[in-house]
């Protein structure tokens, strides 16, 4: 009888009780297309869809712990990492990461809600440059996080440009710079590709507040992408394009009272099986 495997993607991520964002988001997102779904807790915001109330840590053991369970027993075909506030937590990520160079991995650095709300420690930025960044095949930052990382101002394409090359200097191999808080009629991101190539993306904008773990739900589907097999650019375009689809499906629906969540759900793909040889 012959048996089968489902593409596998590990997030490390936040918690977010109202379901839009961090491992939530992760975890509809990957269900969405195609993949199996395993989850890491590295944080417990007290959040919904106004903000963030408060975070709550959970203790390093654990989260060590959560990683070594999941890689001994559901090895990753891709893996994405959300929210890591602590230096602490990333050089515990790092250990693992290097273990398992072959995996491909989606690193969003989450370092603003979309409600504005700073939601990492200021000391933590310098380790995730030196130690996090130089590991992750993609890192997907939004303007604000982007900024903070090139340590310039980004209101414009041409600063997008050059903060995307500032970045790439801190060793990142590629890296899709969102530009959906541009003021421009028109989303436009763009790629910088290990060989030193930029590709640019263009998307409609939509009149709508229903973005909440846009950004989750980004990364999480490059990953899925990944897992399937696709090259980094075929995956950041595929990606795009189905959160693109998600808040357009999603626009016009009222769930909480502040910035919804995305319909990850308008067109689900069934798992994915591949064949074991």
């Amino acid at each position: 009888m012959k048996k089968y495997t489902y593409p596998s993607v590990l997030t490390i991520a936040g918690f977010d009780g109202s379901g839009g964002a961090g491992i939530q988001a992760d975890i509809k997102t990957t269900s969405a297309l195609g993949c199996y779904s395993t989850s890491v807790l590295t944080a417990l915001p007290v959040q919904n869809t106004q903000g963030v109330k408060n975070i709550y840590t959970i203790p390093d053991s654990a989260i060590e712990e959560q990683i070594d369970a999941i890689f001994e027993d559901i090895y990753p075909d891709a893996i994405k990492i959300g929210m890591v506030h602590t230096s602490i937590l990333v050089s515990i990520i790092c250990q693992a990461l290097k273990k398992s160079p072959e995996i491909p991995v989606v690193f969003d650095p989450v370092m603003v809600a979309t409600s504005g709300h700073k939601l990492i420690e200021e000391e933590t930025i310098e380790t995730i440059k030196t130690q996090l960044i130089p590991l992750a095949d993609v890192i997907t930052p939004n303007l604000d996080e982007a900024a903070i990382l090139a340590d310039m101002p980004i209101e414009t394409i041409e600063e997008m440009y050059q903060a995307g090359k500032l970045i790439q200097k801190l060793g990142a191999k590629s890296l899709l710079l969102k530009g959906g808080h541009l003021k421009t009629k028109e989303l436009t991101s763009l790629y910088f590709d290990s060989v030193g190539k930029v590709h640019e993306f263009h998307h409609e904008k939509f009149d709508t507040k229903n973005t909440h773990g846009s950004g989750c739900s980004l990364s999480s589907a490059i990953a899925s992408y990944l897992a399937q097999g696709k090259s980094p650019v075929e995956a950041v375009q595929h990606a795009q394009d189905y959160v693109h689809q998600a808040i357009y499906n999603g626009k016009d629906v009222l769930i909480g009272k502040g910035n919804g969540p995305l319909n990850h759900f308008f067109n689900p793909v069934k798992l994915i099986k591949n064949e074991l040889e």
